[in-house]
C-alpha cells in the first residue's frame, strides 16, 4: 500500500499585494525576533520579485532589516550560506540592510 499526499505543491503561486503584506502578520515562536521571523518566513516563502517588494512593505511598517535570530545572525548571514541566497542578499542591501 502506498500513500499518496493530500496536496499537491503549488508552483508558481501568485502573490499580489495582499498576499505579500500578508507575510507581516506572522507571530514569532518564544525568543525568537518578530522582525527576523518574518524576514526569514518571506524569505524562505516568496520568489525574489515578490521579496522585493516585501522588503518595502517591511520598513514601511517599520520593521528592522537587520535584526537577528537568537544565534545573532541577521538575515543576509543566513541567506549569504544558501546557494539561492546571493539574489535575496542583494536585494536586502538594496533595501537598506547591513
Amino acid at each position: 500500500m502506498s500513500l499518496k499526499k493530500d496536496k499537491e505543491k503549488v508552483l508558481g503561486e501568485v502573490f499580489d499585494d495582499e498576499r505579500v503584506k500578508s507575510f507581516l502578520n506572522y507571530k514569532a515562536p518564544a525568543g525568537v525576533s518578530t522582525d527576523f521571523h518574518l524576514l526569514e518566513k518571506a524569505y524562505r516563502g516568496m520568489n525574489i520579485d515578490n521579496f522585493a517588494t516585501f522588503l518595502n512593505f517591511f520598513k514601511d511598517a517599520g520593521h528592522d532589516l537587520n535584526a537577528t535570530n537568537p544565534e545573532g545572525q541577521t538575515l543576509i548571514a543566513v541567506a549569504s550560506q544558501h546557494g539561492h541566497g546571493e539574489e535575496y542578499v542583494k536585494a536586502l542591501k538594496a533595501a537598506g540592510a547591513k
